[in-house]
């Protein structure tokens, strides 16, 4: 046995002895944290308390009031419902069963389930919480493991590649239950507070379309009844806001079976990605990005030197063909061919930053089963911009950039959560270069005074990056937007410029998205706004009523001195109410009602989507706010904010 250093949150260290479980740590630490512990994280990655240390690392122990420790219980509620599958159903065969950021899934097989056995399956997981049973770690030689499992060839699987040199077998006992787990779990599964069974779909195994489908079933798990109903509320009040419900309902988009995974944008739709896309226009010019377009089609012999290829084709993520003995490709990012845009030029240290910037559009082989509206496509137009500068402009860039992102998540009302994501184990390029551009993230987000988690591992290959998420309405959190610094790529690439010796030297690329891509950003604000946009992105702003086909024609005279905004008249023959409730329904933020008493004074009566009204209203007034509620970008209707 040989001394390992552990490294405790505080930073402070105790020397141990490799061998020592995350356990005895803690019961070093102090005896009612050893008592009180359930697991561990270390070095990033949850673990059982029971898993032993053999090398330097850093530790925290995770307790019942730790933020890990409903990770720990969903893992154990995953293990309560295939006991409750297998009681019910002994043929099932169990696969993998993982905790999840809402709750847990189990994939089985050679069971016939729909969603009307998984009431019965809660009857049975709810009895087994019930009866409070421990929950222990057992241990099983190798070949008993195997045997244990001669008929289900997915656990043998994953004994000869996950397990691959372990033996003793790690298992999970409750009861008449065991299963191959490497943990962690909690004590008993009476620790289950609230538990329930949400839904059921199909998978592949591995996530191979190739291999045989799969039967997932989705459940979710709190220490507390209030807890899970509280979440149960809010899992339907997002079902409410699913933007592919309200895209039906407002004629945003339609994701037809001739196109997989690709968006066709309908008018509405369209209306508001253009507001998008000049909105992330200002923004670039204010920043000195100048737009370009690459081409989608290219020889996949572009990616090579970037990485990207191997990368991409590795988890089948590219689009690739042969054609006349030559290999192409859609292109799944936009990095190559913008460093081929500043390779086409020579540049002096005086040039810099050059920076491009593109509405590109990009391709993923997502997987059939992963898709899921515009949060998960095959087709996508990222928001990209690259900027090609010297070591000493990497600061002032990144906070150029962060203060773009903090302005524009405020015009939509999301909140901005900042993620730092480090050197992974597929890095290219050395570990000082990785050092350098970190240390670059790092600076920027510490004079910006911006909090910020930090992600072990899970940088890009080529660079760290600041990844920036969203919390919407909801208190749902969205990767969206990232910043990321780069070293490898203009040296893979030989991209130079000359320095003000006279020598040659490689740019660094700063890769950077505002809204990361228009397909994943429109689902977020329509389900964060609930489709109720903010009248500068609204497909209709401003819809005119006529009390009677008596008032249509000055209908349309106050709709055409509001030309210059998205207004439609209602011209159909229905009664005032029915157009009213239409139009709430249809979520525009203004209407304005005529009759014959506005027709004669010319003025018109407003009533906002928040059922606000006024009559008598001067034409020229409303326009006037209009205008300014536009230009501002307000986050809601405020014509009538103080009525």
């Amino acid at each position: 046995m040989s001394d390992i250093t552990v490294t405790l949150p505080d930073g402070s260290e105790l020397d141990a002895e490799s061998g020592e479980t995350v356990e005895d740590i803690a019961y070093r630490i102090g005896e009612g944290l050893g008592r009180d512990t359930v697991a561990g994280v270390v070095d990033g990655d949850l673990v059982s308390k029971e898993d032993p240390l053999t090398e330097d690392c850093r530790i925290e122990i995770v307790t019942d009031s730790s933020e890990e420790y409903v990770d720990v219980l969903r893992h154990t509620a995953a293990h309560v419902f295939a006991q409750a599958l297998q009681r019910l159903h002994p043929e099932a065969q169990l696969t993998i069963g993982p905790y999840t950021d809402e709750g847990f899934y189990y994939d089985v097989y050679d069971v016939d389930l729909d969603e009307d056995d998984l009431a019965e399956i809660q009857e049975e997981a709810e009895a087994i919480i019930e009866e409070d049973l421990d929950v222990e770690r057992v241990t099983m030689d190798r070949e008993d493991a195997r045997e244990f499992y001669a008929d289900n060839r997915f656990k043998r699987e994953i004994l000869d590649e996950e397990a691959a040199g372990e033996d003793p077998i790690s298992f999970y006992r409750q009861g008449e239950f065991q299963d191959l787990c490497k943990g962690p779990h909690v004590e008993s599964t009476g620790e289950i507070g609230g538990f329930e069974l949400l839904d059921i779909s199909a998978s592949y195994w591995r996530g191979d379309e190739d291999e045989e489908t799969l039967t997932r079933v989705y459940g979710t798990a709190f220490a507390t009844e209030d807890e899970l109903e509280e979440y149960l509320e809010m899992r339907a009040e997002a079902a409410e806001r699913d933007h592919r419900k309200i895209a039906q309902e407002l004629d945003l988009f339609s994701i037809p079976e001739h196109s997989p995974g690709c968006a066709h944008y309908h008018p509405n739709g369209m209306a508001i990605r253009r507001e998008l896309e000049e909105y992330v226009r200002e923004q670039n010019d204010e920043l000195g990005f100048e737009e370009v377009r690459t081409p989608e089609l290219n020889k996949a012999e572009l990616w090579k030197p970037t990485g990207h290829y191997d990368t991409f084709t590795e988890n089948g993520e590219m689009f690739a063909w042969e054609q006349d003995d030559t290999e192409y490709g859609l292109k799944p990012m936009n990095c190559a061919n913008h460093a081929h845009i500043y390779d086409s030029n020579t540049h002096s240290y005086r040039d810099l930053p050059l920076r491009f910037s593109e509405f590109g559009n990009v391709y993923r082989n997502e997987q059939s089963g992963e898709l899921s509206g515009l949060l998960r496509v095959r087709g996508l137009t990222q928001d990209d911009g690259h900027a090609f500068v010297r070591p000493d402009q990497i600061q002032g860039e990144i906070l150029d950039i962060l203060q773009s992102i903090e302005e524009i998540y405020g015009h939509f009302g999301l909140d901005v959560l900042y993620k730092l994501e480090t050197r992974g184990e597929d890095a290219m390029g050395s570990e000082a270069i990785w050092e350098q551009a970190t240390d670059a993230l790092v600076d920027a987000l510490r004079e910006e005074d911006l909090d910020y988690d930090v992600e072990e591992g899970e940088a890009a290959f080529y660079g760290p990056k600041i990844g920036i998420d969203a919390r919407d309405a909801l208190g749902r959190e969205w990767t969206i937007g990232t910043v990321q610094v780069d070293f490898n790529i203009p040296r893979n690439l030989e991209l130079t410029y000359v320095g003000e010796d006279n020598e040659e030297h490689h740019p660094v690329m700063i890769h950077r998205a505002l809204l990361g891509s228009f397909e994943r950003f429109m689902g977020v604000i329509i389900e964060h706004f609930n489709g109720k946009f903010p009248t500068w992105i609204a497909p209709e702003q401003v819809r005119v009523l006529p009390i009677s086909d008596d008032n249509l024609d000055y209908a349309r005279e106050v709709a055409n001195e509001l030309g210059d905004y998205r207004v439609e008249v209602e011209d159909r023959s229905w009664t005032i109410g029915k157009k009213i409730q239409q139009t709430h329904e249809n979520r525009v933020p203004y209407m304005v009602i005529v009759g014959g008493d506005e027709e004669d004074a010319g003025t018109i009566s407003v009533r906002d989507r928040k059922e606000r009204e006024a009559n008598d209203v001067s034409r020229s007034e409303f326009r006037e706010h209009l205008e300014r509620e536009v230009e501002q970008k307000h986050l809601e209707p405020t014509f009538l904010a103080g009525q």
